[in-house]
């Protein structure tokens, strides 16, 4: 089995050493994602954060033939725990009726200090096909 490797151009891949996405066969890992576009930070605080970020897993996830319906599992790094219910909301309008398994689990920071929420999702693309 090959695994196939996607970058998403980020500043912090080539210094990590990591892809945004990879899969092999019908897995899919989409590494921490956070609410970048263009390269910059969005503004609005964490929800609109976590919003651009599960927008950067879709992509993330087209690009290796995957989609949210595939996705098993997803982990929320969030700055600030008091904001777990507005993030989670995000989550559920990205996912509705495919609830993967999550954890949300607050951390001191993330490698941009602006950075309030982080996200990773993992798939299995052979539900059905």
């Amino acid at each position: 089995m090959i695994a196939w490797r996607v970058g998403s151009g980020g500043r912090y891949e080539d210094v990590v050493g990591y892809c945004r996405v990879v899969r092999a066969g019908e897995l899919v890992w989409v590494s921490g994602t956070t609410g970048t576009r263009d390269g910059v930070l969005v503004e609005g605080g964490a929800v609109e954060q976590m919003r651009q970020a599960l927008t950067n897993v879709v992509a993330a996830l087209d690009s290796a033939g995957s989609s949210v319906a595939d996705v098993v599992r997803t982990r929320v790094y969030v700055t600030d725990i008091s904001t777990w219910e507005e993030v989670g909301r995000v989550h559920a309008e990205f996912f509705g009726r495919h609830r993967p398994a999550t954890t949300m689990v607050e951390v001191s920071r993330l490698v941009d200090p602006a950075m309030l929420v982080e996200v990773e999702a993992d798939a299995f693309v052979g539900f059905g096909r």
